[in-house]
């Protein structure tokens, strides 16, 4: 399925945009240059069970992509309609300040596909906070939006400005201030800079407390091995172990693991990896890693309740964050964290471990949302919104 569609006049351009193989998918995702997510990868389609999916591209007259698109799409129960859902995508140049010349032909595509609605993860970063910020202001009651970044993208804030006055609604409100919880990815995520340091920078920007906890896990002899599909019911396992630890629920089955784990290194080996620490025969944490391009995510980790005082999960960090640097990553991203600097606030201790490794705090732009043209489109929008607020 293909269209030709007209952007607005004072382009006069004609964008083309289309369905696209996945082979075709993967090879402008690897010559783009924009970095994109996991998420945006055609194999992680096959992670979702229960969606359907296109994988859309789009360019200008017979040229190369420009742009592209993993685009889920969720039936709406008694409806032939879909929620359209583009996690940390589409992969699009957002510093192009002529974002109409392809967000409207997306969005007439998508509509004609039988989508209601459409939410979007623009991937242009907002605020950055460096962990000595951060630390500095640690105190009851405060939050990361009580501090002042170190950084603001101004591509991020322009990004905003253009969807805002497009009639885009940011998930969780309007504003610049805290949304946890509102995002179906994670807005605020820790990321450790890789590009252009040495091995020794990275240990030397770890503080105090991680370097001794590194070496106490080696002086141990905390082994750190890459595991396999075999491990992953042993993962699974420490993962509802560390659920019922720290209060959260994943809700996500041992097959869902496989599944990911099968499929993504079925697209390119070596993409998905199983990190596990051992110690006197027994493993006692396992993460897991994911690569795409330049870019490399610690997506899930999972701990044992006993012998934590051998700091295995400092080991599989260091190590992961090492093989992420060998491999020529520019980024190691740790992915969520909570947006609280309460240190009496529970969800704190996230963040503070992974302010030990010296990284950024970083706010996205978040999750927008758009109801399409038409009186039935609106009115199923009204009813998701009132569906997704009673979760």
């Amino acid at each position: 399925m293909s269209a030709l569609l007209v952007t607005p006049a004072a382009q006069r351009t004609t964008t083309r945009l289309e369905q696209v193989t996945p082979e075709a998918y993967r090879a402008f995702l690897a010559g783009s240059g924009l970095g994109p997510s996991f998420l945006q990868l055609p194999s992680w389609a096959s992670v979702k069970d229960g969606w359907r999916h296109q994988l859309l591209g789009w360019g200008t007259g017979d040229g190369p992509l420009t742009g592209g698109a993993l685009v889920l799409l969720r039936p709406f129960p008694g409806t032939r309609k879909y929620f359209a859902y583009l996690p940390e995508g589409p992969v699009a140049d957002w510093s192009d300040p002529a974002i109409d010349g392809w967000l409207t032909p997306l969005l007439r595509h998508l509509r004609a596909a039988g989508a209601f609605a459409v939410r979007i993860g623009p991937s242009p970063a907002f605020r950055r906070w460096n962990a000595a910020t951060l630390k500095a202001h640690t105190g009851p009651g405060r939050r990361l939006a009580d501090v002042l970044a170190d950084e603001v993208d101004p591509l991020g804030t322009a990004v905003a400005e253009r969807l805002r006055a497009r009639g885009w609604r940011r998930c969780g409100g309007d504003s610049t201030g805290d949304s946890d919880g509102a995002d179906a990815q994670p807005r605020h995520v820790y990321q450790v800079p890789l590009a252009g340091r040495t091995t020794d920078d990275l240990w030397s920007g770890l503080n105090q407390e991680w370097r001794r906890n590194v070496r106490r896990a080696r002086t141990c002899g905390v082994e750190v091995v890459v595991g396999s599909a075999a491990d992953l019911p042993e993962f699974h396992r420490l993962l509802r172990i560390t659920e019922e630890r720290d209060g959260f629920r994943l809700g996500r089955s041992l097959a869902y693991y496989e599944r990911q784990y099968a499929v993504l290194n079925a697209e390119e080996p070596g993409r998905m990896r199983l990190y596990l620490a051992r110690h006197e025969g027994e493993t006692l944490a396992a993460h897991t890693m994911v690569t795409a391009g330049r870019r490399v995510w610690y997506q899930t980790g999972a701990s044992a309740d006993h012998r934590r005082e051998v700091r295995p999960s400092n080991a599989l960090q260091w190590r992961m964050m090492l093989d992420a640097h060998a491999a020529g990553a520019d980024v190691y991203d740790m992915r969520g964290i909570p947006s609280t600097l309460d240190p009496d606030d529970r969800a704190h201790g996230l963040l503070r471990w992974k302010l030990g490794t010296g990284g950024q705090a970083v706010e996205t732009l978040g999750e927008w949302e758009t109801p399409l043209d038409g009186t039935t489109n609106h009115t199923l929008y009204r009813a998701f919104q009132a569906y997704m607020a009673r979760r």
